[in-house]
């Protein structure tokens, strides 16, 4: 098996995995809960801190002064 084909297979395998995993999740009223809950975390946390810093570091790239 080349690497190329490697790859390509355990893609297949992987969005497997995750198209069963959604249809789970999906499936199961308590899971589907959860899991919003986790989303709704994770969007009010980390991945508001990292746009905050996106932003921080595009306005420092810039060339422009720093905010405060």
């Amino acid at each position: 098996m080349t690497r190329q084909q490697a790859e390509a297979t355990a893609n297949v395998i992987l969005t497997a995995a995750a198209v069963a995993g959604a249809f789970v999740i999906l499936r199961n009223p308590r899971l589907r809960r959860l899991t919003w809950q986790l989303v709704r975390q994770y969007a009010a946390g980390p991945l508001a801190f990292w746009g905050v810093e996106l932003v921080r570091e595009a306005w420092q790239d810039s060339g422009r002064s720093r905010i405060v």
